[in-house]
């Protein structure tokens, strides 16, 4: 059954591949978007022939399938514009007054973080870059419980002194 939907997919390539890829080059207006359509709308005339489904017209067939498939196209790249001004968008270079204030903010977390013991900072800085807990446990020395304990307390503290420095937490 394969060998007979496989020469019956080889011939209607052959036979309207090219007049396929330029109705679909016409509705998309894109030569490398009717190629790909075409080459899909090929893989789906060939999973309906090894499934026994062959269609009494391929030209028809094929062009349908193609015109289905660029439509969908179409319907997505409609949602892609218009979600697309939801993206965050690079931001353009930083002004003085940005650079200001991310300057004092940084500022202010280093002072916040020079209050806490040592264990206690690199704690939170391996917390702060995604390190599991028990990796933090192990690289300063504690059980993982008491690590969990010390974040805790290290992070109320730094909250502590960045609302002291007038930072909204």
């Amino acid at each position: 059954m394969q060998d007979t939907a496989g020469r019956f997919v080889e011939a209607a390539f052959i036979e309207h591949h090219a007049a396929l890829v330029r109705h679909l080059t016409v509705i998309c207006r894109d030569a490398e978007a009717g190629q790909d359509l075409a080459q899909e709308s090929f893989l789906r005339l060939a999973g309906e022939a090894e499934a026994g489904r062959v269609p009494d017209d391929p030209a028809a067939w094929l062009h349908r399938v193609g015109r289905n498939l660029a439509m969908s196209r179409g319907r997505h790249l409609q949602v892609v514009d218009r979600r697309n001004g939801e993206l965050p968008q690079p931001s353009v270079e930083a002004g003085p007054e940005e650079a200001a204030i991310e300057h004092e903010t940084a500022s202010a977390a280093v002072r916040a973080l020079g209050g806490l013991s040592a264990s206690a900072r690199q704690a939170l800085v391996l917390a702060a870059y995604g390190c599991p807990g028990t990796e933090i446990a192990a690289s300063i020395g504690r059980t993982p419980g008491a690590t969990r304990t010390l974040l805790c307390r290290a992070r109320s503290t730094v909250r502590e002194q960045l609302l002291l420095q007038g930072f909204a937490g």
